[in-house]
This record gives structure tokens, C-alpha cells and sequence, in this order.
């Protein structure tokens, strides 16, 4: 798989980079990067040795402070060190983080992890990949039958009236059904029949599959084209009236590296966070309203329409066919790290998928 950077399709950027004078970006990159690692404010002295150009401490405080009225990093404890603001992550992430990708030999071992796997079992592996090399919540999003395009119908005689109605998603999963069938209809007369839907459903989502054939029924009625009527009732009748009653599947495989984090060391901050989970459909509608159609989109703390969710932040991809994928975790989040993963993982899960 090809090297490359990242997409990110974020909420609309603050456009206050260009206010920033080189030192001032590169402090607040210096900032974030330290706080991302230590977990805790840090001290101008630190600054001034993580800095690529040197600046006394002195300096590096005149510039932390105009970085604090700025509203870009805050001084939490009278006699401690910067720490950045959500507004500053925010600022990192659209503007000063500049472009990362990962590394040739990270890219095989993610390709290597999904390979010679079933759909579920690499969906549990992208969810395990996500959370153990990030440290944080990682999860897929299995998009619901409903949205599922349809690849290929079979019809099967199984006795003189039953036939086996064989739905085949663009994922590989299959729907089977028994459906009562008097008419003597061949087995060679059923594969006709197969095509026949094959040519007008294939490619469809199966809620549309679902209109199309009542559609097809009704224009049908008035029509003597018997064989496709047959087709029409023998996959409408295969058809529950609702394909699925969820908006999805979410898969954690593992909820252990969250544990780690410092900010997750309050009970209550952890229970909020996995009752945000538990609460699956919920969780799925937020993580559909923040996706865009191409890129990472990234959520931080306010930003976040989950209550629950307020102190944390959300990287979030699409993949496949209304699949997402991603992590959930502190605001102290290694960005630079996190989002070329997602990308990549996106990427690799469509590839998969379609291949």
C-alpha cells in the first residue's frame, strides 16, 4: 500500500494560524506535543529544550502568555506549567500538526493483520489495531442490512413448494430464506428467473431492493410478463418488512488500553464514557452526523454533541458502505499519530471489502 498523507475533513478551521507568528506556532506545537507525552502542564524550561530553534525560558514565557491570552494554552496551577486549551488542540489539528503517515513497516503489519480473514474477524482485528496502537477506545461501525448493497440473488428448488432464496450482500454476508412456492417451476427456470432480479436489483441497497420490488409488483399486475412476476413475489415474499432493527453493529474488541489513560483514572469519568458506548444507537447517530464524505473528521470536547463525551475527543473515518471506524479518548490525544492510523484503516477496510 502506497505512502501517503492523511486526508482530514475536520470541523471548520479557526483560520487563526496566519495570526501566529513562527514562534508562537512552533511553542504551541512544542506545548502540545509535550502535554500529549507528559500528561501534565508543562514548564517553560521544557519548552525551551524541546524547541528546534533555540529561545531562553524567558522568552518562551513572554510567548506562552501571549499564547494564553490568545485562549490557545492554560496555566492550570499558579506555579506550574502551560497546558493547551481545546481551542488549541483544535488549532493543532487543523493547522500546525503538519502532514504524518505512517511507516512502510506499520502499513504491512495493518494490511498483514486483515489478510485471509472473514468480514467479522477482520473487523474485530481493525478494532483491536485501533485501540492497542493508539492507546485509546478503538471501534468499527458495521453498517446495518438495510444500507448493504445487494451483489447477487440466487433462487434454489427444494421441494415441490419451497424454493431457497439466496440474497448475497456486497460484504459476502448472506440473507437465506424458504419461501412457499406451489408452481412447478425447474431449477433451470428458477436461474432465469435469478437473473432476471440480478439485472434490475444488483448494485441496490436492500431497503431499496425492498421498493423496487413492490414497486415492480404492482406495475406487474397490470403486465403478462408472468416469469418476471413470479421472480418479483418469489424475493419480495424473502423480504422481512423491516431488515434490521438497529443502526448498526459497534465492535470494541478491547476496552484495556482506555485504562492507562490518566484521565480515565476517575471512576465516573470512565462509567460516563462507557455508558456513552452501551448506548450503541446513540453513539452511531453522533458518529454519522460528524462524518464527512472524504477524509478523518475529528471532534474535541464542546464540539462533541454527545453530553457524555464533552471531555473527550473523537477521530472518526468512513469505510466500506456507511461502515466508520475510529477512536474515542482524552483531548490528549497524539493527533499526529492517531489520524493517519484511521485513514489508513479506512483504506485498508474498503480495500478488503471490495476485493
Amino acid at each position: 500500500m502506497k505512502e501517503r498523507a492523511p486526508r482530514t475533513a475536520d470541523a471548520p478551521s479557526s483560520a487563526e494560524a496566519h495570526r501566529l507568528s513562527e514562534r508562537q506556532a512552533a511553542v504551541l506545537r512544542a506545548v502540545v506535543h509535550a502535554y500529549v507525552g507528559h500528561a501534565s502542564p508543562v514548564p517553560s524550561g521544557m519548552l525551551a529544550r524541546l524547541l528546534p530553534e533555540a529561545l531562553s525560558s524567558a522568552s518562551v514565557r513572554n510567548t506562552l502568555a501571549e499564547l494564553a491570552e490568545l485562549g490557545f494554552v492554560v496555566k492550570p496551577h499558579a506555579s506550574g506549567g502551560r497546558m493547551p486549551t481545546e481551542r488549541g488542540f483544535r488549532l493543532y489539528v487543523d493547522e500546525l500538526r503538519g502532514p504524518q503517515v505512517l511507516g512502510k513497516h506499520e502499513l504491512r503489519r495493518l494490511a498483514g493483520q486483515l489478510e485471509q480473514r472473514d468480514l467479522d474477524a477482520v473487523v474485530r482485528a481493525a478494532s483491536f489495531q485501533l485501540s492497542d496502537l493508539t492507546g485509546q477506545l478503538g471501534f468499527v461501525v458495521v453498517r446495518r442490512l438495510e444500507r448493504a448493497p445487494l451483489r447477487h440473488v440466487s433462487l434454489v428448488r427444494l421441494a415441490r413448494d419451497r424454493v431457497l432464496v439466496v440474497l448475497v450482500t456486497g460484504d459476502g454476508k448472506t440473507m437465506q430464506r424458504v419461501v412457499h412456492d406451489p408452481a412447478p417451476t425447474s431449477q433451470p427456470e428458477l436461474e432465469r428467473m435469478a437473473a432476471l432480479l440480478n439485472e434490475r436489483l444488483v448494485g441496490s441497497t436492500l431497503g431499496e431492493v425492498r421498493v423496487l420490488l413492490a414497486t415492480e409488483a404492482k406495475a406487474l399486475r397490470s403486465r403478462a410478463d408472468v416469469v418476471l412476476g413470479r421472480a418479483v413475489a418469489l424475493a419480495l415474499s424473502a423480504l422481512p418488512a423491516e431488515l434490521d432493527d438497529e443502526t448498526g453493529d459497534l465492535v470494541i474488541a478491547t476496552r484495556l488500553a482506555l485504562l492507562d489513560q490518566p484521565e480515565f483514572r476517575d471512576p465516573e469519568r470512565l462509567r460516563e464514557l462507557y455508558r456513552a458506548v452501551e448506548d450503541r444507537e446513540r453513539l452511531i447517530q453522533m458518529l454519522d452526523h460528524m462524518l464527512t464524505p472524504n477524509g478523518v473528521s475529528v471532534r474535541l470536547g464542546a464540539e462533541v454533541s454527545e453530553p457524555a463525551l464533552r471531555h473527550c475527543a473523537v477521530v472518526a473515518a468512513s469505510w466500506g458502505d456507511g461502515g466508520v471506524l475510529g477512536v474515542i479518548g482524552p483531548s490528549r490525544m497524539d493527533y499526529g499519530r492517531v489520524i493517519p492510523l484511521v485513514d489508513t484503516l479506512s483504506h485498508l477496510m474498503t480495500e478488503k471489502l471490495n476485493a
